[in-house]
């Protein structure tokens, strides 16, 4: 009697056990972890820990970026109010990636490939856009409360 080949696995199907399939999105979860983890031990708050914003430092203008840290430090210590307050984007951004983070790991853990997150030309301009937005407004005296 002849042996049969075994029989090859179909597109979406690892023969991988659940741990090496995962290992990927946990491996991103203990980096962002860990950075995450360093800004909430650090205070930011607290002068000489952080670099300052060259931009802030040269110029007086609030990047996006400003008020980040800060932001991180108090969604770490469950301060979502605080955290808002701080910067509007790193909350929102913070959110995305949580969402995005569980739907990989539950697709891992099942065995179907990673979620294609395929944005487009007018997805890129228009997050500029709000970015570009978000940047003007809280440098004028009118948007003073999204300031850090």
């Amino acid at each position: 009697m002849r042996e049969r080949a075994p029989h090859p696995a179909r597109p979406g199907e690892h023969a991988h056990g659940p741990l090496r399939r995962t290992a990927v999105p946990l491996a991103v979860l203990a980096s962002v972890g860990s950075a995450f983890g360093y800004v909430g031990a650090v205070d930011p708050n607290t002068p000489g820990h952080y670099p300052l914003c060259p931009l802030l430092h040269f110029t007086d203008i609030l990047c996006p970026g400003c008020g980040g840290l800060r932001s991180a430090h108090a969604l770490a210590h469950g301060d979502l109010l605080t955290a808002l307050g701080s910067n509007v984007p790193v909350v929102a951004g913070s959110a995305v990636f949580a969402v995005v983070w569980t739907v990989w790991l539950l697709r891992c853990v099942r065995g179907r490939p990673a979620p294609a997150v395929a944005l487009g030309f007018v997805h890129w301009w228009s997050l500029a856009a709000a970015v570009a937005l978000f940047t003007l407004v809280r440098n004028l005296p009118f948007g003073s409360a999204l300031a850090p």
